[in-house]
């Protein structure tokens, strides 16, 4: 029995010192390499950008309405008829199946003098509308870099939390064997072995639990940077943080660069140029043609003239001035106002939102930095704790209940001190978000 145990301590060292070794030899992922993969593979950032490359084709000089249309026509006629023709000089001629036929092609050339203005606010809503694509693509990539962080770091705490219960294995393999050789000299009791048993497999199912919650997280992360990574990796688990952050510049900033109030200026002038554009609608329409025609005539008998053909170029200028259209454009220019207002409107809301989500956001940034800052130094005591009591334990003044609760007090303190840690991290990522420095800063 006592040979078993030895074997199967002896297999899960083995597999714990290769495991290690195995990690170590995995290609390191750093922050700026996940923030470089995301940009170019993740699938939510192609479409954005996609989006963009549409609106920004939607801005070409070829969809302003700007340019003139040139269409060609051609067409051609045969007739077989049965024809009686009567002369003035009372003549009468009767042609059965008579043939003629007709051809013509002409190019023509539209143009648009004066719509009004509409085009010219059409075309700078265009503009508008490629400007807001790019700050809802920003948004996409601000959101994905939070969330390419927020798992990031739990694959990094993860990482910590193995390592941290691996040590905690260790340390109880140590102190299995040496309950074994007390119970062998009768120092202590046969509990005392069992205990430390006990507190292995505990141990071991704990290593297996969160090695495998470690996997999970790394395939979330693949996911996230368009499954580039390779099967196997690690993550740096070194962070810094910006202890320099100003409450008030960073409030400036964020009315000035967040994202969602950026989107909604360019909404506000969107509704204004619609109002605009609706307005154009007033006034009348002013365009200019011209064709450049060929046609050609063969006639039956019955015609005075056998041949004809036709050559030429004609210019022309219209106006339409739709002076009455129901109603219709004055509904829209009522409800183009109408969306401008609630545009307006929108924004105070956001301004109201968005300095409440700014103070809760630093407010939990700094807290969330002092409990790191606490939990580093429960760590100390903690350790300290562990140390006294372990020595103490080697001679006999701690019992392996006292021991085991000082080094679960250890492996929990480092546990909560490596969540404070990507806690706070994070909390800091979302205040840069807030204040429009996210994608400035380097990772």
């Amino acid at each position: 029995m006592k040979m078993t145990q030895m074997n199967t301590r002896s297999y899960i060292t083995f597999i714990l010192v290769f495991f290690g070794i195995y990690m170590n030899a995995q290609q390191l992922l750093t922050p700026d390499e996940a923030v470089l993969l995301t940009l170019d593979h993740n699938y939510g950032i192609q479409i954005a950008n996609n989006t963009v490359n549409i609106a920004e084709n939607n801005t070409s000089i070829f969809n302003s309405g700007y340019l003139p249309t040139l269409t060609g026509n051609a067409g051609a006629t045969y007739n077989l008829d049965n024809t009686e023709a009567e002369f003035s000089n009372g003549n009468t001629t009767v042609l059965n199946g008579a043939e003629s036929s007709r051809y013509n092609a002409s190019i023509n050339l539209n143009y648009t003098l004066f719509d009004g203005l509409g085009r010219l606010y059409n075309y700078k809503r265009l503009k508008e509308q490629y400007q807001l694509s790019e700050l809802e693509a920003r948004e996409t990539i601000e959101n994905t870099m939070l969330q390419l962080f927020s798992v990031y770091y739990s694959v990094a705490q993860l990482s910590e939390n193995t390592d941290a219960i691996k040590e905690t294995f260790q340390i109880s393999k140590e102190r299995l064997t040496r309950s074994e050789y007390q119970f062998e000299y009768g120092q202590n009791t046969k509990l005392d072995v069992l205990n430390a048993q006990v507190d292995i497999n505990n141990d071991s199912i704990s290593i297996v639990n969160t090695e495998q919650q470690l996997i999970n997280a790394k395939r979330d992360l693949n996911v996230i940077v368009g499954n580039k990574l390779p099967e196997e990796f690690n993550v740096d688990t070194n962070i810094s943080f910006l202890f320099d952050l100003d409450k008030e510049e960073l409030w400036t900033k964020t009315k000035a660069n967040n994202v969602s109030l950026l989107q909604i200026d360019k909404n506000i002038n969107i509704s204004s140029l619609d109002v605009k554009s609706n307005r154009s609608q007033y006034l009348p329409t002013i365009g200019l043609t011209g064709s450049y025609g060929w046609n050609r005539n063969n006639n039956n008998a019955a015609a005075f003239v056998a041949v004809s053909t036709n050559t030429g170029l004609s210019a022309g200028v219209n106006l339409t001035w739709n002076l009455f259209d129901g109603g219709s454009t004055l509904t829209r220019v009522k409800n183009a106002k109408i969306t401008l207002e609630n545009q307006q409107l929108q924004k105070e809301q956001i301004l109201i939102d968005l300095e409440r989500q700014f103070k809760n956001a630093w407010d939990d940034y700094q807290n969330k930095v002092l409990i790191y800052e606490l939990q580093i130094e429960n760590i100390k005591t903690a350790q300290n704790n562990f140390d006294r009591s372990r020595e103490k334990f080697k001679i006999g003044q701690v019992n392996s209940i006292e021991f085991r609760q000082a080094q679960l007090n250890l492996l929990n303190a480092e546990l909560s001190r490596n969540q404070a840690k990507y806690n706070a991290k994070l909390a800091e990522l979302v205040i840069l978000q807030l204040s429009g420095d996210l994608l400035n800063v380097k990772f």
